[in-house]
């Protein structure tokens, strides 16, 4: 079996490459390695790499011959430079997906799994956030984002490419990108404990967020993957059903806390019902944050 991984080289991307070379697959990467969030990017020596734009048709549709699986992990994918540069966002994210899809569906693709984000359900949706409740998209992240997961139903609808959209909230663990301001929460905080720095905080640290462990996102991706059913091109939420507000994630590793500047564009509180993917797909999230934070300070700190 063949699978191609768009984004291969960062943080989720690199653990499916990593998975699917444990499963015997033969791997293809796409991945422009252009994200300013990572300080390494990662390679799977059995995998074979193409540092390519995603965007781009004519130098990427040949990837796609022979290939069973794609998985669509490459996006700008932090919220802040999006609304420093939504011309990036939308290019990478709304036209990198529409070629991925494109390219899938000429080459004969067996399924497309794309990665989406949580952020699409905005402010005005009530928690536990479902895949029923309507787009609330507050940045060019979520807009870019979202827009992908219509092409990738549209794809399903009109051309019969199967495709399978996960929202994905607030994941943290192995190799999650630690550089600058605008990294994600976990990874930044514990960065910041290690070096004896403040923990940051936008104002007023009651914000709540449900902390997904990589591991959980890539076992949705595999199950998607294996698993038939009757809803492709629909939206499946993976987290965990439980939430934690940033005060509380710092106070697991710090008191030493510092609010900063606030942030626009983002959500008060995520909150995944996971009835959905639980009912299609047989998964449920089998890691939890504290449990992780503990473990990462007991190695920061021997």
């Amino acid at each position: 079996m063949q699978a191609l991984v768009t984004g291969g080289s960062g943080f989720i991307g690199s653990h499916i490459v990593d998975e699917l070379v444990k499963r015997n697959f033969k791997v293809k990467v796409i991945d422009n390695e252009s994200s300013q969030v990572h300080e390494n990017f990662y390679h799977n020596p059995q995998a074979t790499y193409y540092k390519l734009d995603i965007s781009d048709y004519e130098l990427t549709k040949h990837l796609y011959e022979n290939i069973d699986f794609v998985f669509h992990c490459a996006a700008e994918s932090r919220i802040q430079p999006t609304i420093l540069n939504p011309i990036l966002s939308i290019r990478t994210n709304t036209l990198g997906t529409g070629t991925v899809l494109q390219c899938s569906r000429e080459a004969g693709v067996k399924k497309v799994i794309y990665s989406s984000t949580s952020s699409g359900y905005g402010l005005k949706n009530i928690p536990p956030l479902s895949e029923d409740m309507p787009d609330d998209c507050l940045n060019p992240y979520s807009v870019s984002k979202v827009s992908g997961e219509k092409l990738c139903a549209m794809y399903t609808r009109l051309f019969g490419l199967k495709t399978v959209i996960f929202r994905y909230f607030n994941v943290y663990g192995p190799r999650e990108p630690l550089k600058g301001p605008y990294a994600p929460i976990v990874g930044l905080f514990l960065r910041q404990f290690k070096s004896g720095d403040p923990l940051t905080i936008v104002p007023d640290g009651t914000q709540r967020r449900d902390f997904t462990h990589v591991d959980d996102v890539i076992k949705a991706n595999m199950l998607a993957m294996e698993t038939d059913h009757n809803h492709y091109g629909e939206v499946f939420n993976v987290g965990t059903g439980t939430n934690h507000s940033v005060l509380e994630l710092a106070n697991m590793i710090s008191n030493n806390i510092k609010m900063i500047e606030p942030r626009l564009g983002e959500a008060y509180i995520t909150l995944a019902s996971t009835e959905k993917t639980k009912k299609v797909f047989g998964w449920n999230p089998s890691k939890y944050i504290a449990e992780y934070v503990k473990t990462e300070l007991e190695k920061i700190q021997k």
